[in-house]
């Protein structure tokens, strides 16, 4: 008989519904139900493409044997992190600060108030590799809980106020400087991975903040190794098995160092980002292979992941047919029949051998390949560029047989509102204008769709319903968003948004006092904490988002308002960005775009409006 899960709408709560576990959502029930029991809260946190997650469902949660155990002992709590970052992060610091690492799925222990006091990652099912089973940590638990309770509670008094995360930041007494900055890119250069792109080793993310503040940089100067780095690591990713050479768009990160095998997952919020900063290459250089990249990164997500309603779904699964990449590789003999006389050109260009680069521990198969470009940067003709087109298209009719990755379909405002910005500055700058009316519609659904009878924004959609309160994130995202779209439009209706969505953000999540912006807002679900998330990686932070967006809105509107609250946020990182600039690359191009001369302003102002210098 299915579990509560099952009148949820998150995709990746409704895989677990039938699982033997008694799962419950997070929320008020959940932890009345810890109290009245006087159990310790079971937190399992994760996401419906994250491989790791599905491993340890079948592992572990479908176990007749340890869902008993967790049901005897715990109150057992399913979260999506999409859904609620605000849980997600809080417990993440936990566990990073108790074991030393992080990673989803993300397991928790809470006493019933809701204060974590053990937790982890993945657990395997038997001991393994000098981890524990996941069998033996419930039975300890569950033992300690029985046996040391006031003990463990009186332990953990202390760790709330450390999980408060930049709450406690005080303002640097000067804004970032020049210097500052140029601080910054020479730790960039220090961390640079000078032959294959990206910074430090394997694995490798494509951090894209931190491009765009290269990008950004290198728009005002000739050279400079901010040019160098931003468009290597570009250029390589363009070329790697983490850009699906077949039907485009990004997978999540790269297992290697030279971005060649990928973990397969799509999300929705790396290919909006990316095909953005694509967009701003190719601004840069004029080249427009790096213009293409971005075209076929958003012609992905609007063939792949654009919902009828103008939406964009969230992710698609690393695995299909319970096996990870079984939709992205290939094997040797499958391209020589699919492709005839084109084969060898087409096995030599996509680096396919007869040994394959790629095996899936669970199941492992030699010969498997993940295709990525073995001649990047070669000089081809216009019939070779034709030639390969076609082989693409033939590759990718072939593809569409296969059992496709499993689609979580639910739509996030702040991922939506990310693929409005990317779809509204490639239209402009690209020249596309079926961009610009993709844009339009999803701005159209999120305004529509994701507000309450008050107006109040919410997070997700999901099963025809929108439900919880949007995060300081949503706010952000959305008003980057809306100005993009205003500006490449001139449409009046994307500023006036804009506008009311920045004083909701400010009244809503502002700190009068500490400066900067709480993650939740006044009113929201009370956690242990009330939080600051200030870090860019993977995805900006709401902090550094609002920031921008209160800059650029400053400048259109003449508020000096809407700047103060953006500085006051970029303040409390105005020491940590420049000397940690790998975790603060948006708020870095704040500080940036601040000290740069004023951008013009090409779309004509409702009267009233203007800078006022």
């Amino acid at each position: 008989m299915p579990n509560a899960l099952a009148q949820e709408t998150s995709p990746y709560l409704r895989q677990h519904q039938d699982n033997p576990v008694d799962w419950v959502p997070w929320g008020e029930e959940a932890l009345a139900r810890a109290n009245r029991e006087n159990r310790p809260l079971l937190v399992s946190i994760g996401y419906s493409a994250c491989h790791w997650c599905h491993v340890m469902e079948r592992e572990s949660f479908e176990d007749d044997q340890i869902a008993r155990l967790m049901n005897d002992s715990f109150v057992c709590v399913k979260v999506d992190r999409e859904e609620r970052p605000d849980v997600d992060a809080l417990y993440m610091d936990a566990v990073q600060g108790m074991t030393g690492q992080g990673g989803w799925p993300l397991n928790v222990f809470l006493t019933p108030e809701g204060v974590p006091f053990y937790g982890g990652t993945y657990f395997p099912p038997t001991p393994r590799h000098g981890l524990p089973s996941f069998a033996q940590v419930l039975e300890a638990i569950a033992e300690a809980w029985r046996e040391r309770e006031r003990e463990i509670r009186t332990d953990t008094d202390q760790l709330a106020a450390q999980l408060s995360g930049a709450a406690r930041l005080r303002p640097a007494a000067e804004p970032a400087s020049e210097a500052a900055l140029e601080e910054a890119v020479r730790a960039l250069e220090r961390s640079f991975d000078t032959h294959r792109g990206g910074f430090g080793g394997a694995p490798k993310f494509p951090q894209t903040p931190l491009l765009e503040f290269l990008l950004a940089r290198a728009a005002g100067a000739e050279g400079g190794s901010e040019r160098a780095m931003a468009l290597a690591t570009l250029r390589a990713m363009a070329a790697g098995g983490i850009h699906d050479q077949i039907g485009g768009g990004f997978h999540r990160y790269s297992v290697d160092a030279a971005w060649r095998v990928p973990h397969f997952e799509k999300m929705l919020y790396d290919n909006a980002l990316l095909a953005r900063a694509y967009v701003h290459a190719q601004e840069l250089t004029g080249e427009t292979s790096l213009g293409g990249v971005a075209r076929d990164t958003l012609d992905w997500a609007l063939r792949e992941m654009r919902a009828p309603d103008g939406g964009f779904y969230a992710a698609l699964d690393a695995d299909s047919d319970g096996r990870e990449g079984a939709f992205y590789v290939w094997r040797e003999a499958e391209l020589a029949e699919i492709l005839g006389e084109d084969a060898a050109a087409a096995i030599a260009w996509l680096g396919v051998t007869p040994e394959g680069n790629f095996t899936d521990p669970h199941h492992p198969q030699p010969g498997l390949n993940v295709l990525h470009d073995a001649e990047p940067g070669a000089e081809i003709t216009a019939e070779e560029s034709e030639r390969r087109a076609g082989i693409r298209e033939r590759l990718l009719e072939a593809r569409a047989g296969r059992t496709r990755p499993g689609l979580d379909d639910k739509r996030l405002t702040s991922w939506n509102a990310l693929m409005i910005a990317a779809l509204a500055e490639a239209g402009e700058r690209l020249a596309e204008p079926r961009y610009l009316d993709e844009a339009r519609a999803c701005a159209d659904f999120v305004l529509a769709s994701l507000r309450d009878r008050d107006g109040r924004l919410l997070r997700t959609y999901s099963a025809g319903r929108a439900k919880l309160d949007a995060y300081l994130e949503d706010h952000a995202f959305l008003l980057e968003g809306l100005i993009a779209l205003f500006e490449a439009t001139c449409e009046e209706r994307w500023l006036a948004e804009a506008v009311a969505l920045a004083d909701t953000l400010i009244a809503r999540f502002g700190d009068p006092d500490g400066g900067g912006f709480f993650t939740t807002a006044t009113d929201a679900e009370t956690l242990i904490v009330r939080r600051k998330d200030i870090e860019d990686n993977p995805i900006p932070s709401g902090s550094s988002s609002a920031a921008n967006g209160l800059l650029r809105l400053a400048q259109l509107t003449g508020s000096e308002g809407y700047q103060r609250e953006a500085l006051g946020a970029l303040a409390l990182v105005g020491e940590l960005g420049p000397r940690h600039p790998h975790a603060f690359g948006h708020a870095l191009q704040a500080m940036h775009w601040h000290l740069e001369p004023p951008r013009p302003i090409a779309c004509p102002l409702p009267a009233g409006l203007g800078p006022k210098r």
